[in-house]
């Protein structure tokens, strides 16, 4: 493959989603000029982080101190690499991991350090109250965040992206940034081993809403040319048989049936596009799925799934009915409880809880899902969560999901369950003798029992115990019915592996190399060297990984060209 000499810009950046989005701001703030393309129509500007809830990882900062959490960069470093389990060469040039630990170290000095003011000069704000996502058990040494660290931002995911699509506006009308939408990237142009251009095809026009399915239907080819590529377009959770053929043997064999967290475009072609021009993909088999994923009542994109973000307070079972051991407790550990279920035997798991504790423990994630917050009423958010009464969104699920049922006593419910899931797994009196043997624990002081001290533990957070968990009560009190069960299926959301870079995102080729002309950024780098989380992610990380990746290679490819 060859290239011409001349140049449509400076940079070409691949995708038009945050981390893309990012890179061209900085590189539009060094008067250079970008041509970002995207398969899809300026509705989806912004990509998946449009539909986020908008969660950072910040360390030591205003909000956490106002919570009364006592945070800092060695005790998040310790959390980090507890949880990332990098074993793959870490120390070692050419190892899968050498790149990503690097990373690590350098995401957490920005989240610790510059990280908060930066966004916060462009207008953005959080919620003052702190969440606590995989919380882990506690112990140091263990995976997950010892501290809460989850900051929502004012806006959930579209507040996130709304600074750097005004910058882009503003590079747009000087002329320094254009768009080329509807042009879906083919192939890489290499000349002499450096990467100069990328070349595909004009899809036809689509007035598909936001996340909504695209046609693919051909309207011509294009071809463009720069001195540096910036790939930023890499999930794959949109694409089913890529999760599958990719899903990990420690895992076992994938669920038969997933629902899917992000668009269709979420597709991941330019992962396999950059393969083909000599890129070093690497982790391709560490991925992030939610456990608690729902049906959508309302799909936009097909099998549409949202993931609850519970609490500690609910119950979760396997198929069978059986109570999962430590961590299968909500908000400790997503992979710890996939493996749990993995080895279950079944593609999904069950949630029980009453009323009372879904008023105040279910979250859903989604900016749609959260109206008052993505409007940026904090008022409003902050009064909805302190009352006692379902969120309108998980009252719609209630209503309406596929996935729930409600009853007033257990044998109701164990056979809605049975009914719902087209069997006869559930047994009424193993289910109830179980949801007793809990009450009994929450009733003792002095309990062992790993759930009920996860649920005084988060009522010692002042942060959960104002608008996150409910106090400790027995499941069966009758005052806080009806009994709810969830089925909850596996729902698709990241790659934590990619295109391993070194720290300026520049792509390393298969030969251990840095390719001329060519550097990834976002899910595409793994969020950076190829796999930032490792094997796990502390959560709040993803939005961030973005961020820092994009501002990393925007600032780096300003100064090569």
């Amino acid at each position: 493959m060859t290239g011409g000499s001349r140049h449509d810009a400076d940079v070409i950046v691949v995708g038009h989603g945050l981390s893309g989005l990012v890179a061209a701001c900085e590189l539009a703030d060094a008067r250079k000029k970008v041509i970002i393309v995207d398969q899809e129509s300026g509705e989806n500007l912004g990509g998946q982080a449009h539909w986020s809830l908008g969660g950072l990882f910040f360390v030591d900062s205003p909000e956490q101190r106002l919570m009364g959490v006592r945070d800092s960069h060695d005790r998040a470093r310790r959390d980090w690499f507890a949880t990332a389990g990098f074993d793959r060469g870490p120390n070692q040039p050419g190892g899968e991991d050498f790149w990503a630990r690097q990373w690590a170290e350098a995401y957490l000095h920005f989240a610790a350090g510059e990280k908060r003011a930066w966004l916060a000069g462009m207008g953005m704000a959080w919620i003052p109250v702190v969440g606590w996502a995989e919380r882990g058990d506690g112990r140091v040494g263990r995976p997950g965040n010892t501290v809460p660290r989850f900051h929502m931002t004012l806006g959930t995911g579209p507040g996130v992206v709304e600074p750097f699509v005004r910058r882009i506006r503003e590079a747009q009308a000087k002329g320094l940034v254009r768009f080329r939408y509807r042009h879906q990237v083919d192939e890489l142009i290499t000349s002499g081993g450096a990467v100069t251009g990328v070349r595909g095809t004009v899809l036809a026009a689509d007035d598909a809403p936001r996340g909504h399915r695209s046609n693919r239907t051909p309207a011509g080819d294009f071809e463009l040319h720069a001195p540096l590529v910036i790939v930023a377009s890499g999930g794959i959770g949109g694409n089913q048989a890529t999760v599958r053929k990719n899903w990990p043997a420690r895992l076992g064999t994938p669920p038969e049936f997933m629902v899917t967290g992000v668009p269709a475009h979420v597709d991941g072609r330019m992962l396999d596009i950059s393969e083909q021009a000599g890129a070093r993909l690497v982790n391709r088999d560490r991925m992030w799925h939610y456990t608690e994923g729902l049906r959508n009542h309302s799909p936009i994109w097909p099998a549409h799934g949202i993931r609850v973000l519970a609490a500690p307070s609910s119950m979760w079972f396997d198929a069978a009915g059986k109570r999962f051991p430590s961590p299968g407790i909500p908000s400790y550990d997503t992979l710890g409880t996939l493996e749990l279920i993995q080895k279950s035997g079944y593609g999904y798991s069950w949630f029980v809880l009453n009323k009372r504790i879904i008023e105040k423990e279910f979250v859903l994630s989604g900016s749609e899902q959260n109206p008052e917050l993505t409007a940026k009423n904090l008022p409003l958010y902050l009064a909805k969560r302190a009352t006692d009464d379902v969120p309108a969104p998980v009252q719609a699920f209630l209503d309406r999901g596929p996935d729930f049922v409600t009853a007033r006593s257990v044998p109701e419910l164990a056979g809605k369950m049975n009914r719902l899931a087209g069997s006869s797994l559930v047994d009424v009196g193993e289910l109830e003798r179980q949801i007793r043997h809990r009450d009994r624990e929450a009733a003792d002081p002095r309990s062992n029992d790993p759930q009920i001290r996860g649920i005084r533990r988060s009522l010692d957070y002042l942060g959960d115990s104002l608008i996150r968990t409910v106090p400790l009560h027995p499941i069966l009190d009758p005052q806080a019915g009806p009994l709810i069960a969830v089925k909850m299926n596996i729902l698709t959301r990241k790659t934590l592996g990619g295109l391993q870079t070194d720290l300026s995102g520049r792509v390393m080729g298969t030969d251990g190399k840095v390719i001329d002309g060519l550097l990834a950024v976002g899910e595409a780098s793994g969020f950076g060297g190829g796999g930032v989380h490792g094997y796990r992610a502390l959560e709040g990380t993803f939005l961030g990984g973005c961020l820092f990746s994009g501002r990393q290679a925007g600032r780096a490819a300003a100064r090569m060209v």
